[in-house]
């Protein structure tokens, strides 16, 4: 037997011990019979790409503090005695309250004020004018970093706060910014501000694997502000991309306790990342002027076997009585956030839901086409923005909750990424969301879920193809 006949026999025979690994640890089921079809059809392929991308939970990152287990629990039971004259109860805006307490492990807290920031000139505005409030530390983190205009206007932000000796913890995702330059890390360096990548593939287990990313957009500010959304830092957050147009996005600036919550989220990928827990300050402070905004920080992430991100999205469109306004820049979802549609809208439920005309992404474009056309006949409302890219992640269900988030509507962010939404109950608040979710509908054109019954075969078949690659994307 030549070597060739040999070495087709042993990727042969790889695929198929690959395919049983797929099939015996992957969490959907779709995904398993993707990676098993591929993996022994087509093993010169997938078996590299299995291995870098094949792995479906998050390996380490709870039993990385298991080294400072007592030094952990005594910090959080402190933030949560902390914060136990805050904590508030929803009454039945969110249905089942204590089952989405233990999902997310974080109370719901009032004394807040929030802020809506509406696209990047505002949210930038909002995060610059907190950095230079900032007196003991910043914490600043996001998926992508770009060193350009927007990049070096948050670098020298950080600088300024180095320069007043405020502590400044930069922390970013090295997929995400690939194309960060060394050169921009360096002045950081010089200043004296600690920075990490998130370093995904820490950890033996996780070593080849590029498949996590942590696409959290955050920053602390003395424990006693945070904004959480949407935005990374580029140009084109800013609608200065021509290639682009504008870009829609949303964040939210939060002063109060919620702001301890952030801090929590942001101390554990740092300490994953760093193996570093620095000493902030743990003591919430309720909002100025009697502002009292009820929300809670939902940190989401591949760690967590229960999948928490579709179980929020599930459990939240099930407490719908009256409407559920969602805006996502790719709508592929799995077959539970379909049912929990298909029954809103069987309720009677208003159910509207805001897609971009245009993105960054021709497959999952595609697959958005025949996720709406299984909802057709249902009344569900879809409607396209025109301008730009339009990149939100906004919920917001009846009178009272609303939900700004990091979190899109597929697979990649419910089962492979670090995600963190904030979710507010609040009707003052809930009617800004509104607002500028009617401000973006007068923005959009309405697409007829039955679109796709007319479109050519050939459109039909790369919709039906472009679906089957949504548990892989």
């Amino acid at each position: 037997m030549n070597a060739l006949a040999v070495a087709v026999i042993l990727l042969h025979a790889l695929g198929l011990l690959c395919s049983v690994h797929a099939v015996m640890i992957n969490r959907s089921a779709q995904g398993a019979i993707a990676w098993g079809l591929s993996l022994n059809g087509l093993p010169a392929l997938a078996v590299p790409l299995y291995l870098v991308f094949g792995r479906p939970q998050f390996e380490g990152y709870r039993e990385a503090w298991q080294d400072r287990a007592k030094e952990v629990e005594a910090l959080h039971e402190r933030v949560r005695a902390a914060l136990e004259p805050y904590e508030v109860s929803p009454e039945a805006k969110l249905g089942n309250y204590p089952a989405l307490r233990r999902l997310v492990q974080m109370p719901l807290v009032g004394k807040n004020a929030a802020t809506l920031l509406v696209d990047g000139q505002a949210t930038f505005d909002s995060i610059i004018a907190g950095l230079a409030r900032a007196k003991r530390y910043a914490l600043v983190q996001f998926y992508i970093v770009h060193d350009d205009g927007l990049g070096r206007r948050l670098q020298a932000a950080m600088l300024e706060c180095a320069a007043r000796s405020v502590a400044v913890y930069f922390l970013y995702d090295e997929i995400g910014s690939k194309g960060l330059p060394k050169a921009y890390l360096a002045k950081f360096d010089a200043a004296g501000i600690e920075h990490s990548p998130f370093n995904s593939t820490r950890g033996r287990r996780n070593r080849f694997q590029l498949n996590f990313r942590n696409h959290r957009k955050s920053v602390v500010v003395d424990g006693l502000e945070s904004w959480i959304g949407g935005h990374n830092v580029g140009d084109e957050y800013l609608g200065l991309d021509p290639k682009i147009g504008p870009w829609r996005d949303t964040h939210v600036h939060v002063v109060g306790p919620m702001a301890q919550l952030a801090q929590l989220t942001w101390l554990a990928d740092w300490y994953w990342a760093t193996r570093t827990a620095p000493a902030w300050s743990w003591e919430p402070h309720a909002a100025p002027n009697g502002a009292d905004v009820k929300a809670m920080v939902v940190p989401l992430s591949p760690v967590n076997a229960l999948e928490p991100a579709e179980l929020f999205f599930v459990h939240t469109l099930n407490v719908a009585k009256e409407r559920i306004w969602l805006a996502t820049p790719y709508f592929v979802p799995d077959a539970t956030i379909m049912a929990a549609l298909r029954l809103a809208a069987l309720r009677g439920v208003d159910v509207r839901i805001i897609i971009p005309k245009k993105s960054d992404n021709a497959v999952l474009d595609l697959a958005t086409l025949w996720f709406i056309g299984q909802l057709d006949g249902l009344g569900i409302r879809f409607f396209r923005h025109l301008p730009g890219f339009a990149h939100q992640k906004v919920l917001l269900v009846d009178s009272a909750v609303s939900s700004v988030v990091s979190t899109i509507l597929d697979n990649r962010s419910f089962r492979l990424q670090f995600e963190e939404n904030v979710l507010f109950v609040d009707e003052p608040f809930a009617g800004e969301i509104e607002r500028m979710l009617l401000a973006d509908l007068d923005k959009s054109e309405p697409y007829d879920s039955a679109a796709l019954r007319g479109a050519s075969f050939a459109r039909r078949l790369g919709v039906s193809l472009a679906r089957l690659t949504a548990p892989l994307l």
